[in-house]
């Protein structure tokens, strides 16, 4: 009897600790919960979000296209909030890809879930098409990050992997301490963002990659979810506001590779952007909902470089190949190589003080 006593009162021990870890665990994931910036109250509770250019209404109880935005009781909350799902202190800035922006540098990079659009392409589809509570997350506050960052001594963070715009308020909170403590913020978006908290995040942010996926809105609606016009407003608010700006380009077979889509592309680019802004023709891998569907032909990739280079674009690179020559950087007077890459490596930089070594050229970017 005194043993059949023991064991049921281990039993209520045992279990009694299993609920107030699941309390402990709940009042974690309540406290937090942020309130979204840029949404707007609407009658009966509903909100209307205003973060990407779908500016969702929301019901009382409902989510955003995203999934992230959740409106509780007429308030909307992110539930991203400092939840990251991947994070490392390894990547190569190159991986960005940013190959004007402090080269040869690692980079501290982070992610949360979520993402507001639907690329039937997507690479990180494991983490960017799924809502929170459905990856796993560490609970990450942006002090605590940066101090992180801080401790790898790694000289900049990037908001990447995922979309970036998904997890705001975490981004823009993390980059305004960082500023602080000296570190660069770099962000690798699909630039489908509002005016208005672009503008406010560009104030903290140093570089940008925005995936210029492609330059149709047929293109955009049936592999994205997506509009062209919002993307192309972002990269020129990018540039008004100082950032150093970089474009990927993710060339699918048969989709975004014809030759006079691409000629326009690389023409708005030089005339709204500039002729020193670097782009990155990406090879596309069967991926997520295109697994039938080849890899880009390297002799694609090498046509589009030759009409983005025709048109007057400086730096044109291509990605994903790898070994090309297209890798590394060229002096645009002399043509000699200033950076030689091999995949994410370095081998050579000649670029001293911001200029061409062999002929004084001055090259576009920010050199560390």
């Amino acid at each position: 009897m005194k043993n059949l006593i023991r064991l049921i009162l281990g039993l209520f021990c045992f279990f009694s600790l299993i609920s107030i870890c699941f309390r402990l665990q709940n009042i974690s994931a309540q406290s937090s919960l942020k309130e979204a910036l840029f949404y707007q109250k609407l009658e009966n509770k509903a909100v209307q979000c205003h973060l990407c250019p779908r500016n969702c209404f929301i019901p009382k109880g409902g989510r955003g296209f995203c999934g992230i935005r959740e409106n509780r009781d007429g308030t909307l909350y992110t539930l991203s909030y400092a939840k990251a799902v991947s994070f490392n202190d390894i990547d190569p800035i190159e991986k960005k890809p940013l190959f004007h922006f402090f080269p040869g540098t690692r980079t501290f990079s982070i992610a949360t879930a979520g993402c507001n659009l639907k690329c039937k392409f997507c690479q990180n589809w494991e983490i960017s098409q799924k809502r929170t509570e459905e990856v796993d997350y560490i609970y990450l506050e942006p002090a605590e990050l940066v101090k992180r960052v801080k401790e790898s001594a790694r000289p900049t963070i990037a908001y990447t992997y995922t979309e970036p715009t998904i997890f705001y308020e975490y981004m823009l909170e993390t980059a305004k301490l960082a500023r602080q403590q000296g570190l660069k913020n770099i962000m690798h978006s699909n630039g489908y963002i509002n005016e208005a908290p672009l503008r406010q995040l560009a104030k903290y942010l140093d570089a940008a990659n925005i995936d210029l996926k492609g330059f149709t809105d047929d293109y955009y609606a049936k592999l994205t979810e997506g509009t062209l016009e919002p993307v192309l407003k972002s990269l020129k608010i990018l540039k008004e506001e100082g950032v150093h700006l970089e474009i990927t380009n993710l060339v699918l077979p048969g989709y975004n590779d014809d030759p006079e889509t691409i000629r326009k592309m690389c023409l708005w680019i030089k005339e709204n952007l500039g002729p020193d802004t670097p782009i990155h023709f990406s090879r596309f891998h069967p991926m997520y909902k295109l697994v039938s569907l080849s890899p880009t032909p390297v002799e694609t990739l090498e046509k589009a470089r030759s009409i983005a280079l025709d048109c007057g674009l400086k730096y044109v690179y291509i990605g994903n190949v790898a070994g090309h020559p297209a890798e590394s950087t060229y002096c645009p007077k002399c043509k000699r190589m200033l950076i030689e890459r091999r995949g994410y490596f370095i081998l050579q930089n000649n670029i001293k003080d911001g200029k061409c070594k062999f002929c004084g050229e001055k090259i576009a970017g920010v050199w560390n």
